[in-house]
């Protein structure tokens, strides 16, 4: 997996075990990084600039909902990430050529940014996402 210098796990993710929640690294997205990344067009994984198509991560939820907790991400990455240790084994890939970077209201009971995929263009894993159009 690539990922940046001096990190050793993706860019987005908690890098060990957090000792107040014990959460593994892929349990606990990094807020500022996940903002960074969708300001800065970057990858999730290995923080270098994004082209198309654009990947996303997610279980069936936020698939079917299509609005995603991680950041947006190189297919070969996301790819890379389906595979590396502590990832979730229920998550899905889907690919879209742009995304929407959703920041919680006021009144929204989950304070996590989101980003919606927009000109979406399949899934390489797990159902694809239909249109109702």
């Amino acid at each position: 997996m690539r990922t940046p210098r001096g990190m050793e796990g993706p860019f987005a993710w908690g890098d060990a075990t957090d000792r107040a929640t014990g959460l593994d690294g892929l349990e606990r997205l990094e807020r500022r990084r996940v903002t960074q990344c969708a300001l800065s067009r970057v990858c999730g994984v290995c923080a270098e600039p994004l082209g198309r198509p654009i990947a996303f991560v997610g279980d069936a939820r936020e698939v079917g909902r299509n609005a995603f907790h991680a950041p947006p991400l190189h297919l070969d990455c996301a790819r890379d990430l389906l595979a590396y240790p502590g990832a979730d084994p229920g998550w899905q890939v889907i690919t879209a050529g742009a995304y929407e970077f959703v920041r919680p209201g006021r009144d929204d009971t989950d304070r996590r940014p989101a980003f919606v995929p927009v000109a979406l263009l399949g899934g390489s894993s797990g159902p694809q996402p239909t249109s109702t159009d």
